[in-house]
């Protein structure tokens, strides 16, 4: 993927996504969508259940898809349409093989997908806001690390256990137990699985080491990466390391070819030369190769490749509509019926058209962002560079596991909330920067009218100038840089 080199980025930029208090800077539903995601409430209501996520998504997904399909939010794309077809086809195919169940299920996946999706591209649309959530999440991540310290000690899921135990209320995941690695017991902190809450601190890293630099100390900001890589490594699941691995990874190859413009081109032509390689040199297929560095044991990975082999098997018996719920052809040996690996389950649930559906819509939107020339805006720049890693060391770990739930709606929303980078403006997130007042100071719209909000805008906000003083005329409240003072003859 086209990536251009990363300017420098400007002391000016060193505002943009801490200026602004973070939880005030973020609308009231995505706070709420927020809570929902790390408080797991749920009840069951005329045999339906509802989780406190499904709940809120329910009452917004049908105004916000309306307005999407208006073009209110910067337009109606591609991705926004594959996504609502590869919804539509998933519906038909549960309704061709499990009638019974395709309003239930149907529409709780498709609430959970879909809902999150058009709920970032609604609310999350310009480089501000996505900042403020990139540090909201930072901070959920860092609020997690006492009781992930307490669980792998104690086993014990305490939230989870606590919510449990409320009357009237349960929660809507369950305490996994799952068996302890390397005398720890494997945390799920908030979520259904210890895979979720390593992938959920995952995301956060390459956002908080890579988005916020230059918008924040680098003290602060790699303690704060060091937490989240922390807590995704709690989780002790094959899953969330490779992809630290994978974006540390790119990381590393953006620090040691910062100045080659074709840098990403190479690196492509390095993952074929390997593939190849590994091809000819192994007597075992490049993707068996790989699940023996992508899980703990070579039983994992045996295990894996034979879901492969005998998923593609039920592809290809069921290429149109899929098998949908029901049970997939495998050997007897196989006891468990967990598919570990989640774009192959698209294409065995819903055919064919479905997976690439899917597949089309995910890759459509990222290889147009990061296609796009940021140059003029540092700020942008990196906010689009985190937002890719994050994405792109997602995307290959779910090869090797599946996501539900909370984390599949999340995994959706994260992706939402990077679309605007499609019809940003260079320039703006900068100049934004320049105007946005210190933290903790209170904000004042500009003449008292909110800036109209157009497509790739950013709202610009001043810190309110003081009074003047009797004779003397009122002083300019200006932040400058360290070094860049306009030097006009004044002392």
């Amino acid at each position: 993927m086209a990536v251009p080199e990363s300017p420098t980025v400007p002391p000016a930029a060193t505002t943009l996504a801490g200026a602004v208090g973070v939880w005030r800077a973020l609308p009231v539903p995505v706070l709420l969508y927020l809570a929902a995601v790390m408080i797991p409430l749920g009840a069951t209501v005329g045999g339906l259940v509802l989780t406190d996520l499904r709940i809120l998504l329910l009452v917004l997904i049908v105004p916000l898809t309306l307005r999407l399909l208006s073009g209110a939010y910067g337009g109606v794309m591609a991705t926004d349409i594959l996504f609502i077809c590869y919804v539509a086809w998933g519906t038909l195919a549960l309704a061709v093989n499990n009638p019974e169940r395709v309003v239930q299920f149907a529409g709780s996946t498709g609430v959970e997908f879909f809902g999150g999706y058009v709920l970032a591209r609604a609310y999350i649309r310009s480089a501000e806001t996505f900042a403020a959530l990139t540090r909201a999440l930072i901070w959920l991540v860092a609020a997690t690390l006492p009781i992930a310290l307490y669980e792998t000690v104690t086993g014990h899921p305490i939230v989870v256990e606590f919510l449990q135990r409320l009357p009237g209320l349960t929660a809507s995941v369950v305490p996994a137990y799952t068996i302890p690695r390397f005398g720890f017991s494997r945390v799920q902190a908030v979520f259904a699985h210890p895979i979720h809450y390593g992938l959920f601190c995952t995301i956060a890293f390459s956002l908080c080491f890579v988005g916020l630099r230059g918008a924040m100390p680098d003290t602060r900001r790699h303690l704060l990466s060091a937490v989240c890589a922390l807590c995704a490594l709690l989780s002790l699941s094959a899953g969330p390391m490779l992809a630290l691995a994978l974006q540390g990874m790119l990381i590393l190859w953006v620090s040691l070819l910062r100045g080659v413009k074709s840098r990403w081109l190479i690196l492509l032509g390095l993952f074929v030369l390997a593939y190849v390689a590994v091809d000819l040199a192994s007597n075992r297929t490049p993707y068996k190769v790989f699940l023996t560095y992508a899980t703990f044991s070579s039983g994992t990975a045996y295990w894996r490749d034979l879901i492969l082999q005998w998923g593609l098997y039920n592809v290809g018996q069921n290429p149109v509509f899929g098998i949908g719920l029901n049970d997939w052809v495998r050997p007897a040996f196989m006891y468990s019926s967990s598919v570990d690996n989640f774009w192959l389950l698209a294409a065995m649930r819903y055919g064919t058209p479905g997976f690439a559906l899917l597949a089309a819509g995910y890759g459509w939107s990222l290889w147009r962002v990061g296609l796009r020339d940021f140059d003029a805006d540092p700020a942008l720049y990196q906010l689009r560079r985190a937002w890719m890693f994050s994405l792109v060391g997602l995307s290959f770990t779910l090869v090797t596991v599946d996501v539900w739930g909370t984390l599949y709606s999340f995994v959706f929303f994260l992706y939402g909330a990077g679309m605007w980078l499609l019809t940003a403006t260079p320039g703006t997130a900068s100049a934004t920067a320049e105007a946005l007042p210190a933290r903790g100071l209170r904000l004042r719209r500009e003449g008292g009218v909110r800036p109209p909000l157009t497509s790739g805008a950013t709202p610009v906000f001043r810190r309110a100038q003081p009074a003047a003083e009797p004779g003397r005329a009122a002083p300019r409240l200006t932040r400058f840089p360290p070094g860049s003072r306009p030097t006009d003859g004044r002392k």
